[in-house]
């Protein structure tokens, strides 16, 4: 390579920008292969140039480089005879094959003075049968310097070669096209015709048009072809010590280019995703709002269920004081034990039952809906499938990675308090709340039965008091009406008091339990949360990091292309 001092500083000014390249690389999470190409930008700073020759599969590249060297170095056929990369070096030792660091890669010696300071790359097929030698050639296609286009005069510029050529460009390669089997084509006009369209398709593709040579290998071969004589005053120029320098300098720093603006377009997903994934956080919590809401609506409907059987027992309980304190049953009246037993079989009947049943059915309603909202939220989010663009990118495994955290605590959620046991530690803090309405309620009881005890006791108080105004010197015309508008009133306000204690312990326990559902629901998202916010944060910083890489390739683009 010429050094000049102007060279020597834009090698350094290049070394350094490559090195932070790969350092923000490694620092946002990019893909593997990403790091591996900005690596392998640094090092061919340090490698021969590479003259690369691509093309498809019988487009004559083996027979081309055979011609363009004078010598039969490659194997040639109709079939695909390379099936790795070969890169030929000038050596005093014909034919010798090194290995390198790459299985798929030979290195090839030849005494030929026309190679010296140049690697003459030949690659296998790019549309052969075999799909694993259009990858070796795509893959090793950001390390060329200077590219040998070649197509075929039969068929130029297929809609393959377009899309390889496009693949060219994105790299930044500088392209020469050549149109091997030239004297296929019988006139002037016919090598005209072809010239244009390949020019006009390349142009379109490379946003510039290249050099176009019409060449025939096999001319060449065998005698000289006039094509392939242009075709090398051309690679004497581009391939002088100060163009090799320019070219050389240049290639690095459109893989740079290629690479940042693939990061720039990762991380402009990646910030697409956050501000999908924030705006689904904010509209999580609305959800939750109308869930807490919807609940507190069917917990009125339970409530009112609940009161009807309440209803229905003071029904009950009326009809058997109309039909107990009357005068025609004053021989039952004065047995309280029969009383009360009687009461609590006509008036209680199954009420503790029925209102157990109505409870445990508003506490499995109650998880029930909470744990079909937890489950709708995770499933929800575990669909939520960043862009493409981010795929295999550390921002994408940290998201899925706590994507998948929010599905495994709810999947512990659901196997450790399931909905029974839920129900019971609902049903075991009403119990505990019911006991200051019903008094000395003994623990283990249960809601239905306290119930019973508290109704119960109802039966004491009308026949105790029945029968302390029921004495022989006391029996007048009022004492039994008095006694049952008196037991009625009773019964009222027992009833009020049982429901409002009721409705009370219900919906407190109700607030409590939705408190520790919304808890739960807080608590798995808040790491996804904290996530979206950092990472907001970290795509701000690393916008800033891409812009100023940015501007310094761009400055080093424009000094060496302002190279002589």
């Amino acid at each position: 390579m010429l050094v000049s001092h102007r060279v020597q500083d834009l090698l350094s000014r290049e070394r350094v920008l490559l090195a932070d390249l790969q350092a923000f690389l490694e620092t946002q999470g990019a893909p593997p292969e990403v790091v591996e190409h900005a690596r392998q930008a640094v090092r061919s700073l340090d490698e021969a140039f590479l003259l690369v020759v691509v093309g498809e599969f019988n487009a004559g590249k083996s027979s081309f480089v055979n011609a363009l060297l004078g010598a039969s170095v490659l194997p040639e056929g109709v079939t695909p005879t390379t099936d790795r990369i070969y890169v030929l070096v000038h050596g005093d030792r014909p034919g010798e094959i090194e290995p390198t660091r790459d299985p798929f890669v030979s290195r090839l010696t030849y005494p030929l003075p026309s190679l010296e300071g140049v690697a003459l790359v030949d690659t296998p097929g790019t549309n052969a049968i075999i799909r694993q030698h259009q990858a070796l050639t795509e893959g090793f296609l950001p390390r060329a310097d200077l590219l040998l286009f070649l197509t075929s005069a039969d068929r130029p510029f297929t809609e393959s070669e377009r899309q390889f050529l496009s693949l060219a460009a994105r790299w930044g390669r500088s392209v020469i096209m050549v149109v091997n089997k030239a004297d296929l084509l019988e006139t002037p006009e016919q090598r005209e015709q072809v010239r244009e369209f390949v020019e006009k398709g390349a142009r379109g593709v490379l946003g510039l048009t290249p050099p176009v040579f019409l060449i025939s290998a096999r001319g060449e071969q065998r005698g000289g072809d006039a094509g392939f004589a242009a075709l090398r005053d051309a690679l004497r120029t581009r391939l002088s010590e100060a163009e090799r320098t320019r070219l050389k300098l240049s290639s690095p720093l459109g893989t740079a280019a290629e690479i940042l603006g693939g990061e720039e377009t990762r991380a402009e997903a990646a910030r697409q995703t956050l501000t999908e994934d924030l705006k689904i956080l904010r509209d999580l919590e609305a959800q939750r709002a109308r869930h807490r809401e919807t609940m507190l609506g069917e917990l009125d409907g339970q409530l009112n269920r609940l009161g009807r059987l309440l209803s229905e027992f003071e029904v009950r309980a009326d009809r058997f004081i109309d039909s107990t304190l009357r005068f025609g049953n004053l021989r039952g009246l004065l047995n309280s034990r029969d009383l009360e037993e009687k009461f609590r079989r006509e008036a209680v009947a199954d009420l503790p039952e029925a209102i157990d049943r109505q409870f445990g059915s508003m506490i499995d309603r109650f998880v029930e809906a909470n744990l079909h909202f937890w489950e709708d939220v995770q499933a929800f989010l575990i669909r939520r499938q960043p862009q493409g663009e981010v795929a295999r990118t550390r921002f994408s495994y940290d998201r899925e990675a706590l994507l998948a955290g929010i599905a495994g605590s709810a999947r512990q959620h659901l196997e450790t308090t399931t909905e029974h046991e839920l129900a019971r530690q609902l049903s075991r803090d009403a119990e505990d709340a019911l006991k200051g309405a019903v008094g000395g309620l003994a623990g283990g009881l249960g809601i239905g039965a306290g119930i019973g005890v508290l109704v119960g006791a109802s039966a004491v108080d009308f026949t105790g008091g029945i029968l302390a105004g029921l004495t022989l010197g006391s029996l007048g015309l009022f004492v039994l009406p008095n006694k049952r508008l008196q037991a009625h009133r009773q019964l009222r306000q027992k009833v009020a008091d049982l429901r409002e204690a009721l409705e009370r312990i219900v919906r407190r326990e109700y607030e409590r339990e939705q408190e520790r559902a919304d808890a739960r629901l807080r608590d798995a998202i808040s790491p996804y949360t904290r996530f979206t916010e950092q990472e907001q944060a970290r795509l701000e910083a690393a916008q800033k990091r891409a812009a100023e890489l940015r501007a310094r390739l761009d400055q080093l683009q424009a000094e060496v292309k302002a190279l002589p």
